[in-house]
Order: C-alpha cells, then structure tokens, then sequence
C-alpha cells in the first residue's frame, strides 16, 4: 500500500504555499502538488506590467515579509520573485509537474491521481488551484465569424504587438482599465463595458485605501458566517491617473458591442467599425472537475463550501477561492488568514478521526 499522508494540498501558488505554512507548524506530513514547473501560481502568466492594487505591507503570505519599502505597489516580477524565496525560506515539499486528473475516496482516504500517472493517498484534501487556467468569454454574436485576433487578458502580455492597430479591451475591472491605459500610448483603443467603470481612489488623507478597510474591518468582514460568499466588487483602484486617462479618451470608453463581423464590430447605435483584435478582461470560473467523483460539487461546478470546509466530503477543504471567506480570501494579503482558518479546522478533523 502506498504511504497515507496527514494532508496533500493540490496548487503551488500564494494559496497552497499559504497551507504549507500553517500545516508545517502543526507538524502535519504533506504535499503540495503543482501542475506547472514552477510553484509561483499565476503570476508569471500575467501581463508584464501587472501592479498589486495593495501595498507591500499588506500583501505578504504568513511568516515572511514582502521586502522592500512597506507603501510601494510591487509589481509582477517582485510578486514571483517573493513566492520562489517563500518557499525556499521554509522548505516546503513541493512536487512540480504534478497536474491532479482525478480524486476518488477509498474508505477514509483520498487517492489522487495525475498526469504522470503518479498517485497518492492522503486523509485530508486542500484543493487551492484557484481559477486562472479557466479563463472566462461570454459567447457573442458573430465570434466565429471574425477574421482579426480574439484573446483572453491571460495571455495578453505587453502592448507591442499591437502598435498602429486597432483594438478593443472589454470588461471593467482593474486588469482591463490597465491593459486599456497601456494600450492606449501604442494604438487607438477602446474600452468596451456593459456598465460605466466606477473608480476609488487609492489614498484616502494619505493611506492606501487597503489601510482603511482593514481598520474598520470590511476586509475581512465575515459573510461566510451568515452562509453567504463575499461580494465581489467591480471597483477599479486608480494607481496611475486611469480616471483622467479614460476622460481624456486614452482609451475611450463605449456600450459593449453587439455582435462580430468578419471585418470587426457592430457597435450598440449599428455603426460598424474595422478592427484588428478583441481582448476579452473577463475574468475567470473555477475549473475542478477532478473533484466531481467525490461529489464535492454543485450543478454549475462549483464547489459545495462554507468558509473553506466542504459541505459534502469530510476531510475535504478548499484556499483561494473568490470571496471564500472575506473580500481578500483569492488575494495574497487574505488567503494567509484563509489558510489559518482551514488548517485550524482540518487539524482537529484529523485528531478525530485518529
């Protein structure tokens, strides 16, 4: 029989190696499965310029500062950097290339299997895999027809490629008024939105605006207790200027188009216009159908959870999920307390199960 570990974690970005943490100090043996060659999560996926929209003081994982001065807005490199040194700093037991197919239950126990054919067994689960490989499109009018470039934020980079070009960014948050703004110095860009874009400003009487909700407490405002996920606000933090930009037409903002045609775009008035490419700023959905043997699932495929701990499976427990269980739970500066929590509560699962 293969070895039974106490726990395994599957996902090595900021929400496994948060787990790691905390199941390294309750003496626990585990693993952290990552599907990639690298234990960093997402952010080498993302767009060159990406900025946390939190200071470096509040967006540290537990046990290790973000270096560098505490108010400075670290960038995507920086983030990588820090979650490569994390790792190192505390030894984690990390297996790359290690992408988890499939979960079953055997008895008491978990078998995981992956891509490689390996297969483990454990008494406890954390799945922390976030939702960045299951990027989000809505389905539009047209789609196939389009002869120019259609893509996804994800895989967006820098504005190079696009220099003298058409091109129409649609979504409203944060990624897609940064990736517009940068956009907009290189090639004529537009912000296509099905609601107006609401700012907030970043520095309220001189402190980032993070400083404040963690005060008086609405970050981590506890709506799980009440069953019910946080919301997710739309609000784009203005870190440099984009609400002078988007006035000033750098980009320009417009009703979401209503259908695709070979050339381009049928604008809400009927205007067609020609254009190069289309980035859909979506976002993203959850994507945990190895999940689904152990119906850990609900009909939408997302996963059946109060606070983190499955509401189907024993043993079961989830990090990073949006909202999971406060309004920073799928940031660096929430799942640290998320991972707290889950541990917490999976510890005293597993002494009584002994």
């Amino acid at each position: 029989m293969k070895e039974c570990l106490d726990v395994i974690v599957i996902g090595g970005g900021q929400a496994g190696l948060a787990s790691g943490y905390y199941l390294q100090k309750k003496g626990l043996s585990f693993l952290i499965l990552e599907g990639s060659n690298h234990a960093t999560g997402s952010w080498p996926h993302y767009y060159d310029s990406l900025k946390l929209f939190s200071p470096a003081q509040l967006s540290s994982l537990p046990g290790m500062k973000m270096p560098g001065k505490k108010r400075r807005y670290p960038i995507r490199v920086e983030v990588i950097r820090y979650l490569q040194d994390y790792a190192k700093k505390f030894d984690l037991p990390i297996r790359t290339n290690q992408r988890v197919t499939r979960v079953e239950r055997n008895g008491n126990y978990f078998v995981i299997q992956t891509e490689t054919g390996h297969v483990y067994q454990t008494k406890a689960l954390i799945n922390a895999t976030g939702s960045f490989h299951n990027p989000y499109t809505p389905e539009i009018k047209g789609r196939e027809s389009f002869l120019g470039e259609i893509l996804h934020s994800s895989t967006y980079r820098n504005p190079d490629p696009y220099t003298g070009k058409r091109v129409v960014v649609v979504g409203r948050g944060n990624s897609a008024i940064q990736i517009a703004v940068e956009l907009a110095d290189h090639c004529k860009t537009s912000l296509a939105v099905l609601q107006p874009v609401q700012f907030v400003k970043q520095k309220v009487w001189g402190l980032d605006l993070h400083y404040w909700i963690r005060a008086i407490g609405i970050d981590t405002f506890p709506f799980w207790r009440f069953g019910k996920q946080a919301p997710v606000s739309s609000a784009v933090a203005d870190l440099g200027d984009y609400k002078t930009k988007l006035k000033a037409g750098m980009p320009d903002q417009r009703d979401m188009f209503t259908s695709f045609s070979p050339e381009g775009i049928i604008w809400p008035d009927g205007t067609h216009e020609v254009v190069d490419t289309v980035i859909f700023a979506t976002g993203y959905r959850p994507e945990l159908s190895f999940l689904e043997p152990i119906g850990a699932l609900n009909a939408e495929g997302r996963p059946l959870q109060l606070g983190g701990v499955s509401l189907q499976v024993p043993g079961l427990y989830f990090v990073g999920l949006e909202g999971q269980r406060s309004f920073a739970s799928a940031t660096l500066r929430g799942v640290g307390p998320d991972a707290k929590y889950v541990v917490k509560k999976l510890y005293t699962y597993l002494k009584r199960s002994d």
